[in-house]
């Protein structure tokens, strides 16, 4: 996995949202805004990108997401929830339809007890309520090639995201389906007459 398959998923990616109108933020922690970075490097991603948080910090976290204090402090900057929090603040703050949020250990140094190097945590949330995570052990594989690994992971869960049901289409839908048979029944101009049988 590198940076041709974060091309292809990037240009696959952003022709889905543009034929759903869909837009996206990215909130990034170990990959340093490399996300935004495979998206913008596709011409004529500016009708998709809204704009990508880089909060490496945990202070940044707090002031650009709003990711609580507790969150950090009873999580840890690596975990479910951070990234949950991570994902659901660049949601509300840049008001777009999906984003994603990465945050883990890349390396060479930064692990804990249980939170070992090459962890990441990641987390996409849709504007319809979808949200998924997933945790990745990508284990000592180097810095570059954890953070070339997580961006192609966040490109397929924005993907998946992009994909699925979006609760205002479908309503148009719904709404649409029900006023077709009226519209079909109404006009009678376009009935043929019938022949009335000759007076004899």
């Amino acid at each position: 996995m590198g940076g041709s398959d974060a091309r292809a998923l990037s240009r696959s990616l952003l022709d889905l949202c543009r034929m759903r109108k869909l837009t996206i933020a990215t909130a990034e922690s170990c990959t340093g805004g490399l996300v935004a970075g495979a998206l913008t490097d596709i011409p004529g991603s500016s009708d998709v990108i809204d704009r990508g948080f880089v909060t490496y910090s945990n202070d940044a976290k707090r002031a650009m997401l709003g990711v609580e204090t507790g969150t950090l402090v009873n999580f840890g900057a690596v975990s479910k929830e951070t990234a949950t929090a991570m994902a659901v603040g660049a949601l509300e703050r840049a008001g777009v339809d999906l984003a994603v949020a990465i945050t883990g250990i890349a390396g060479p140094g930064g692990a804990t007890p249980g939170k070992p190097v090459g962890l990441v945590h990641f987390a996409a949330a849709a504007r319809d309520g979808r949200i998924i995570h997933r945790e990745h052990r990508f284990g000592a594989i180097g810095r570059s090639a954890v953070r070339q690994r997580s961006v192609v992971e966040a490109l397929r869960m924005l993907m998946e995201l992009a994909r699925g049901p979006q609760v205002a289409a479908k309503s148009r839908r719904a709404a649409a389906s029900r006023l077709r048979p009226r519209i079909a029944r109404s006009p009678r101009r376009g009935v043929a007459k019938r022949r009335r049988p000759p007076r004899g």
